[in-house]
């Protein structure tokens, strides 16, 4: 049998010396952001956005560039021609980006995927599982997704909240994507057992929205060095969950929530109009968002993934500080 995953040369050196390296996941790339070039994006990045790329291609490795930039090692996670990667090539990435029918991979798709040879992006869950085997402990993303509106008659909760519960990694991350029930999701991470340290807030943010005054966070940490010192004691009494770090959108960038909401409202009955369902949904509603809002959420989304990239690789140096004693 093939390794269950295989580590990129660059990548397994960095954590055979001890140098931070930091998770990145790919359905951002494979579904979440547009497959054509978006120039209005680029002076988000500065030097780290190629405005001649498409933009999921872009901020993919742009996501690499600001983790080195901070000093880490960026392991971009997703499954090639039936294998499991921890760090890609650039053609790898732009592959991804631009092949039909690459798939979007949850953990009960991983298996499968491998056995038919085929490739996809990995969620938060399956990142997370993939992180865990490699032995990251920082992993960097957009919002982690949780319970769905509507949950009450339909119990759609997103596999990676079990997969928090069970992945000792520290994951970075604005909060719970806004189209979801926040309240409900705050719910299910305190009944697994998974810190929501606030990095910055007291508040749980909503993803492309400013922080809810009314969800508040388990605790509260003023950098990275806090967060990390947390998570080590965290995993140090025997836990086994996940740490969730939180940090608002940049505030220059951050959606009214009204306005939000308004335009998630009309997102939502257009799905249900169209019958999707399922893994289609979240890709579908980002995509409208983004044209009820006239880029304003995707120029969000990009923002906060960047400032999320780089708050993990700075974890990640923390957390190696802390397993030296230093």
């Amino acid at each position: 049998m093939d390794a269950p995953i295989r580590i990129h040369p660059e990548v397994r050196e960095a954590l055979r010396t001890g140098r931070p390296v930091v998770a990145l996941e790919t359905a951002v790339l494979t579904h979440g952001l547009p497959r054509t070039p978006i120039p209005d994006l680029a002076p988000i990045a500065g030097d780290a956005w190629n405005a001649s790329l498409p933009a999921n291609v872009a901020l993919a490795l742009a996501m690499e560039h600001v983790v080195r930039a901070a000093g880490a090692v960026p392991a971009t996670m997703a499954v090639v021609d039936g294998s499991l990667r921890a760090g890609l090539e650039t053609l790898e990435v732009e592959r991804l980006g631009s092949a039909e029918g690459v798939r979007k991979l949850s953990t009960r798709d991983l298996g499968p995927c491998v056995a038919d040879r085929a490739s996809g992006g990995l969620t938060v869950a399956a990142t997370l599982a993939a992180a865990e085997a490699a032995g990251i402990r920082s992993f960097a993303t957009g919002g982690i997704g949780g319970v769905h509106r509507g949950w009450t008659s339909l119990p759609d909760v997103s596999a990676d909240l079990p997969a928090l519960a069970r992945s000792r990694v520290v994951v970075t991350c604005a909060g719970a994507k806004s189209i979801l029930d926040l309240p409900a999701t705050l719910e299910w991470l305190d009944t697994i057992g998974v810190p929501v340290i606030g990095v910055g807030t007291r508040h749980f943010p909503c993803f492309t929205c400013p922080p809810d005054p009314a969800l508040a966070v388990s605790a509260f940490a003023q950098g990275a060095r806090t967060v990390a010192a947390a998570a080590h004691a965290h995993w140090s009494l025997g836990q086994r969950t996940a740490v969730l770090a939180v940090q608002p959108c940049p505030p220059s960038h951050a959606m009214d929530r009204a306005d939000f909401d308004r335009a998630v409202e009309l997102a939502e009955r257009e799905a249900s109009d169209r019958g999707i369902r399922g893994q289609a949904v979240t890709p579908f509603l980002l995509g409208r968002l983004a044209a009820l809002t006239e880029g304003r959420s995707l120029r969000a989304n990009v923002a906060l993934l960047l400032h999320n990239a780089r708050t993990a690789a700075e974890i990640a140096q923390a957390l190696l500080d802390l397993a030296r004693g230093s």
